[in-house]
Order: structure tokens, then C-alpha cells, then sequence
């Protein structure tokens, strides 16, 4: 079981017999009152979000997830299609469930599948991940005082903003966490 100071942004829990993930977590402690835990929840599932809170003598029950290497394969419009690495078995997972993710995961790369009571029901990416610039279109020269970004597509469709000098064809590291550019990978 899970105290209320064990729970932090990223820690699975199980709430009402359903897998969830927390995704903020503010902790506060008001002059004669008890700690409170105000947490958003996001269900590992279905995608829905939650806002609790969990008084100081609460105890949260952690998720029984377990995680696999499984390997991208391709999508459709329903659903993202892995092969898992030890059996080579093919399974799906609805796009919902994956996500965010789906903007850093190349066909046949790995990624972290976790399954929750032997059900695959989420995809985790690397913090940082290498991809090709596909799409990028001129840098134009003037205003270099602040900092001048231009919209690029990378390998996996996904568009961001990264700065002038970035060119077709070149590798970029971005953070997955939030979706940035961080700089050029080799």
C-alpha cells in the first residue's frame, strides 16, 4: 500500500479496480489540519481523467502492472499494432491508450508495453527520442535578436517548432515529456 507522501507525478495506482497513472500532484499542509493530496488521475485504459483528493491517513492501493519490450509494427485507424519479442505474438492497442506516444515511436522500434491483469493497456517512450526531419521549410533571415523558430514535420508526422538553422534530413532529439525540440543528435 501506498502512503499519501508515496504518491508522486508518474506512480501507478489502482483506483476502483482500474488502473491509473498520476499526472499532477500537488501536496499541502494548512496550521492545524491534516495533509491533503490534491492528484489528477488519468485512467490507463480509457483515457479518463480523474481530480481526487486524498486525506493524510488515506491508503492507495498500487497498480499491478507489469512491462514487456514489444515492437511497433504499424497502425491503423482503430488501433497500434506490437509484436511482442519473446513470443512474437501480435496484439493491438486502441489509439486512445496509446496516446502521446505515438508521436515518437517508428515502425519497428521497441518500446515499453505495460499490460494490466495480462491485458496490454499502455505504451512508454524513452524521455528523449532521435527522429528525422522530413518537412522543413526555409529559414528566414531577419528578426535574431529573440529566439525565431520555424514548424518542422519529423518521420512520425508529428510538427514542432525547432530553431531556423535545423534543415531537411537532419536528426533531432526531442523530449518526450513535453514535445520540444532539445537539440540535434548525431
Amino acid at each position: 500500500m501506498y502512503s499519501m507522501s508515496d504518491i508522486k507525478v508518474g506512480t501507478t495506482i489502482s483506483h476502483q479496480g482500474a488502473p491509473y497513472v498520476v499526472v499532477r500532484a500537488d501536496h499541502s499542509k494548512q496550521a492545524r489540519s491534516a495533509a491533503v493530496l490534491r492528484a489528477k488521475l488519468k485512467n490507463l485504459i480509457t483515457g479518463q481523467v480523474l481530480d481526487l483528493t486524498f486525506q493524510g491517513g488515506d491508503s492507495i492501493e498500487p497498480a499491478d502492472l507489469a512491462r514487456k519490450k514489444a515492437s511497433y509494427q504499424y497502425a491503423d485507424e482503430n488501433e497500434f499494432y506490437f509484436m511482442d519479442t519473446d513470443t512474437f505474438d501480435q496484439f493491438g492497442i486502441p489509439k486512445d491508450a496509446v496516446g502521446d506516444a505515438s508521436n515518437y515511436i517508428k515502425e519497428g522500434e521497441d518500446v515499453d508495453v505495460m499490460y494490466y491483469e495480462g491485458k496490454a493497456v499502455s505504451v512508454s517512450v524513452p524521455p528523449k527520442v532521435d527522429l528525422t526531419v522530413t518537412d522543413s521549410p526555409p529559414g528566414i533571415k531577419g528578426d535574431s535578436a529573440s529566439n525565431v523558430t520555424k514548424k518542422v514535420t519529423v518521420e512520425t508526422g508529428y510538427e514542432l517548432n525547432v530553431p531556423l538553422f535545423i534543415k531537411q534530413g537532419e536528426k533531432i532529439r526531442i523530449n518526450t515529456d513535453t514535445g520540444d525540440y532539445v537539440e540535434r543528435a548525431n
